[in-house]
C-alpha cells in the first residue's frame, strides 16, 4: 500500500463528505447514530470475533496487562458503546444555532452561528469503544472524521467501521463521513497531521508519547492535553471533614485518570488537623505519599519528595504532599508545577475562593469538589471527546459545542456602509 497515497484519497473523501454532513439535518445525523447502534447490536458475533483476533495477536506480542485490558471487548463493554449512542442522539444539536444576536446603528442584525469544524483527525490508541465515541460525537456535531486507533485494535476498529458504514448509509449519509485508517503503518499518522488541505483539526487521545510528537510534527490544528498534574489545596479556612472527603476521593477514586489529583497542598494551619486523618486514609486504599519536609513530621510512613515530584503525573496510588504557609505560596507553587488541567481549593471563605478562580489558570478551577468532576459527563456535556488545555477554541473537557466554532451572521433590509 502506498500509505501517503491512500491517505490522500481518505482525506479527498472526507472534505468531500464534511460538505454533506454539515448541510444535513439533525434528524438525519440522528437516523445515522440509530442505525449505528442497530448496526452494532447485531454484529456482536462478529465484533467479539474481531476483538479475539487482536486480544491474542496482543499476547503473542507481549503487550502488558493494563492494555490488554483496554483491548478487549466485553459484551459490557459493547452494551455501554450503545447506550453512549443513546446519549449522544438524545444531546441537543449545536449546529445552525445562533447567539448573541443584537441591532447596530446601521440597522443591520449582528449575531454568531454555531457551524461544524469540518474534518476531525482522531488518532488514539487501544480501546476500541473509542472508535464509535469519537465517531458518534463528530457526526451529531456535523463533523466528518478519519480515525486511526492503534495497530493493536486494528481487527476491532474494522468491525466497528463496518457498523459505522451501515448506519451512514441507512440514513443516505455518505460513508466517507466517518473513515477508519486501515492499515497499521505509522506512516499513516505522520500523513494525517500533514494533510490542512483536508483535515481541520487532529484530537490526539493517548500518552503523553503519542500526544508530544503529534504536537511537535503536526501541520494541522492540535485539540490536547499533555498531562494531568492536578491539585488539590486545603486553605486554612476549609471544613475540615469536607477537605479529607475532597483530597480522598481526588487521590483514590480511580487512579489511572487525568483527573487524579497528583498533589496535595496543606496550609500550615490546617496540617496537623487533617494531614494524619489522610494517611490513615491513604495507608488503607494503598497509597505511597511522598511528602516534604515540614509534612514529613506529621506523616511518618511517607517518604521524602524529591524536586521531581512536585511535577509528576503518577497515574498510580502515589501522592504528592507539600505544607505551605498559606494561599499566596499554594498558588505559586500551581503556577509553577501545574499542567492547566484542573486544581481545586477547600476554603469557606468566600473573597480566597474567588481569587483563587480568578488567578489559577487551569482549563478547570474549583471550589470545595474533587478535580474527578472535571469531566464532560459531569459538567453536562453529556459526552466529551477529551480535556484541553490549550487556550485557544476550547479550553477543559470537550463535548459537542467544542467541536464546532462559529462564524458571524448578518441579517439587514438593504443596508449599505456609508
Amino acid at each position: 500500500m502506498d500509505v501517503e497515497q491512500y491517505m490522500v484519497e481518505l482525506g479527498i473523501a472526507a472534505r468531500a463528505a464534511s460538505r454533506i454532513v454539515a448541510a444535513s439535518p439533525t434528524a438525519q445525523r440522528n437516523h445515522a447514530l440509530l442505525a449505528v447502534h442497530d448496526a452494532l447490536d447485531g454484529s456482536r458475533a462478529a465484533l467479539m470475533a474481531a476483538n479475539k483476533q487482536d486480544m491474542e495477536q496482543g499476547r503473542a506480542n507481549a503487550l502488558e496487562s493494563p492494555l490488554l485490558d483496554r483491548l478487549e471487548l466485553t459484551p459490557a463493554r459493547i452494551d455501554a458503546m450503545l447506550e453512549g449512542l443513546r446519549q449522544v442522539v438524545a444531546l441537543p444539536d449545536p449546529v445552525g444555532s445562533i447567539a448573541d444576536m443584537r441591532s447596530m446603528p446601521s440597522g443591520i442584525q449582528v449575531g454568531r452561528m454555531r457551524v461544524p469544524l469540518g474534518v476531525i483527525g482522531i488518532i488514539y490508541e487501544s480501546r476500541p469503544n473509542v472508535t464509535v465515541e469519537a465517531a458518534s460525537l463528530c457526526l451529531k456535531s456535523g463533523n466528518a472524521t478519519i480515525l486511526r486507533g492503534g495497530s493493536e485494535a486494528l481487527a476491532s476498529n474494522c468491525a466497528i467501521a463496518e457498523c459505522l458504514r451501515q448506519g451512514l448509509q441507512a440514513a443516505g449519509l455518505p460513508a466517507a463521513a466517518v473513515q477508519v485508517v486501515s492499515t497499521a503503518d505509522r506512516a499513516a499518522v505522520g500523513q494525517l497531521i500533514t494533510m490542512p488541505e483536508y483535515v481541520d483539526v487532529i484530537v490526539p487521545r493517548g500518552g503523553k508519547g503519542l500526544i508530544e510528537r503529534i504536537s511537535r510534527d503536526a501541520k494541522v490544528p492540535v485539540i490536547k492535553h499533555l498531562d494531568g498534574v492536578c491539585h488539590v489545596y486545603i486553605d486554612d479556612y476549609a471544613d475540615e471533614d469536607m477537605a479529607v472527603a475532597i483530597a480522598v476521593n481526588a487521590k483514590t477514586q480511580r487512579y489511572g485518570t487525568c483527573n487524579t489529583m497528583e498533589t496535595l497542598l496543606v496550609a500550615a494551619s490546617k496540617a496537623a488537623a487533617v494531614l494524619p486523618r489522610l494517611a490513615q486514609a491513604y495507608a488503607e486504599a494503598g497509597v505511597e505519599l511522598r511528602a516534604c519536609p515540614r509534612a514529613l513530621k506529621l506523616l511518618p510512613a511517607a517518604k521524602a519528595a524529591s524536586a521531581q515530584d512536585w511535577g509528576e503525573e503518577y497515574l498510580a496510588p502515589i501522592l504528592a504532599v507539600r505544607v505551605v504557609d498559606g494561599l499566596e505560596q499554594a498558588m505559586e507553587h500551581i503556577h509553577t508545577y501545574s499542567s492547566q488541567h484542573t486544581d481545586s481549593i477547600v476554603t469557606q471563605e468566600h473573597a480566597r475562593a474567588m481569587r483563587f478562580l480568578r488567578e489559577v489558570d487551569s482549563s478547570s478551577v474549583m471550589v470545595n469538589a474533587s478535580t474527578r468532576l472535571a469531566d464532560g459527563f459531569e459538567y453536562g456535556l453529556g459526552a466529551e471527546i477529551g480535556i484541553s488545555t490549550d487556550k485557544l477554541h476550547a479550553r477543559g473537557p470537550v463535548g459537542l459545542e467544542g467541536l464546532t466554532t462559529q462564524k458571524f451572521v448578518v441579517l439587514g433590509e438593504g443596508q449599505i456602509r456609508t
